[in-house]
């Protein structure tokens, strides 16, 4: 049970008595009922509710994908009546389109698409080293969830916005668009897909401080010659991460274009 769940109110259950002395016994006469929650206690209790749900579903989607989900494990794992899906959501598709929109709303937060290209890659690399269960519920649609819902806009605003940049000359004029995107999807996703991998290729575990260090400098480093420009000193002189060391004092530079 979540920290969130802990106090949402089972479907068919009155609030928990209220005031001093509640926790008494004797406090409570049990044959009177219980008063109903006001109104601010009954939206409380509704929006714990569904948001416990919706951090169940999204562990419980990104373990099993939607097809191997099942809605009474995602209600236990909220500590809340299954029915409540139903109630606040419609149905298990519409519990997976409502994590979809949260999605959205949260990449919203964190990549505004006025950032600098090596700055928004390196957002995206951060959002999933953090929490990488989003990013999984992707790869169970690619893999195995052709079932599942989806509630995507379409790609086609991501491909305008690249294109703007490529005509402000942050992207190169001889790149497409499509590919560009894709490749930066797969560089984000690459050490969440593939750990082991990565743990190889870098000598450290894939979620530890020290590859988060290296992977980003180097993914805004990437990103910064994108444009086809000439790379700048500090770009020229990342030769140290090319033979399987750390950019040390250079990593903190910021000398990529675009960074913090």
């Amino acid at each position: 049970m979540t920290a969130a769940s802990a106090n949402a109110t089972p479907a068919g259950r009155g609030a928990p008595p209220d005031g001093p002395g509640a926790g008494q016994a004797g406090a409570v006469d049990p044959r009177r009922p219980r008063r109903a929650p006001a109104g601010a206690d009954r939206q409380r209790d509704a929006e714990r509710s569904r948001q416990a749900l919706l951090t169940a579903a999204l562990d419980e989607f990104s373990l099993h994908g939607f097809a191997g989900a099942r809605v009474a494990d995602i209600a236990r794992r909220a500590g809340v009546n299954k029915q409540l899906i139903n109630y606040y959501f419609g149905s298990k598709e519409g519990l997976y389109l409502a994590l979809q929109q949260a999605w959205l709303e949260r990449e919203d937060s964190f990549a505004p698409p006025n950032l600098p290209l090596p700055d928004l890659v390196v957002r995206y690399l951060t959002d999933a080293l953090d929490d990488p269960r989003s990013l999984r519920l992707l790869l169970w649609r690619g893999l195995a969830d052709d079932s599942a819902p989806s509630g995507s806009p379409g790609r086609q605003a991501d491909l305008d916005r690249v294109g703007r940049r490529r005509a402000a000359g942050e992207v190169a004029a001889d790149l497409d668009p499509a590919a560009v995107l894709l490749a930066g999807m797969a560089m984000v996703a690459a050490p969440i897909i593939m750990p082991g991998v990565a743990r190889e290729l870098f000598g450290v575990d894939p979620f530890s401080p020290e590859f988060r260090e290296r992977y980003t400098e180097q993914l805004r480093r990437i990103a910064a010659h994108l444009a086809g420009g000439p790379p700048t000193d500090s770009q020229a002189g990342g030769s140290q991460a090319d033979d399987g060391q750390a950019d040390g004092g250079q990593a903190s530079g910021g000398t990529s274009p675009g960074g913090d």
